[in-house]
């Protein structure tokens, strides 16, 4: 792996919590580290806040809802267009299982929300960077998932029917599990590897309301995977903190990944 004080990482919904704390990490490690989130003014924060632990690192914020696919496709486009190298994706970005009263809730573009945030953003915003990554290999995409999975109904992803947040939320960190898998198979040989991992048991971040792990917990198993050199060659495996488990049978099952893959690539324009 290229050493991490010349890499240039990216890290979704890095404003707050554990997204914060990976980047707090990887500065201190001397990275380049990207900044995505949905509000300028929490960008300008934590652009401020890192600043602060930066010493020679440099940090650069970004700007993007993942509710919406043309914010999503505008954020891909500028980071090609001023990123010269990406030695690693961090998807984090997430929303959790609390549902407001009114119930089911949806994207811009009329998706399910949680599938549309937490899955089919990530999933267009890494096809489109996938160039880029290529360009910069050896690279690393760690999606940052679950041990809340259900298997995906494909009769009714979008849950039309018995909606529940839990649901929605646990189908939506499936489908990251799928596409990691999927994604390691076509890029087996690229110098680019995919992995997703649950990263604690209940942080104390916004969208948990009974905290169990530390931050840290989550933080430095996230880390692992995106800095640890013996995971050079480690590709489509899913982790609970450290330790490689298996997700739900689903992941596993070749034609389902197939009908998510042509889902996504006809949701999100591809």
């Amino acid at each position: 792996m290229t050493p991490i004080d010349q890499q240039t990482i990216l890290i979704t919904g890095a404003t707050d919590g554990h997204g914060k704390g990976l980047a707090v990490e990887l500065v201190r490690c001397g990275a380049t580290v990207l900044v995505h989130g949905r509000d300028q003014a929490r960008i300008d924060r934590t652009l401020d806040e890192l600043g602060r632990e930066a010493r020679s690192a440099t940090v650069r914020g970004y700007r993007a809802d993942f509710a919406s696919l043309a914010e999503v496709r505008a954020l891909a486009a500028d980071l090609l267009a001023r990123e010269p190298r990406l030695d690693a994706l961090v998807s984090n970005a997430g929303i959790g299982t609390r549902v407001p009263e009114g119930g089911r809730m949806t994207s811009r573009d009329g998706h399910e929300l949680r599938f549309a945030v937490n899955y089919l953003a990530p999933f267009l915003l890494t096809r489109l960077l996938l160039p880029r990554l290529r360009e910069s290999a050896p690279a690393r995409i760690v999606h940052v998932s679950s041990a809340g999975q259900q298997a995906i109904d494909f009769d009714d992803v979008m849950l039309e029917r018995d909606y529940s947040g839990v649901r929605a939320y646990c189908q939506s960190k499936l489908a990251q599990i799928m596409f990691a898998i999927d994604l390691a198979e076509e890029l087996a040989g690229t110098g680019v590897t995919t992995n997703a991992l649950h990263p604690a048991t209940y942080m104390p971040t916004k969208i948990v309301p009974s905290p169990i792990s530390s931050l840290d917990d989550g933080v430095q198993a996230t880390l692992r995977l995106v800095a640890e050199p013996s995971l050079d060659e480690v590709s489509g495996r899913y982790f609970d903190q450290t330790r490689e488990r298996r997700a739900d049978p689903q992941a596993y099952d070749a034609g389902a990944r197939r009908k998510l893959r042509a889902l996504s690539e006809q949701l999100s324009g591809l």
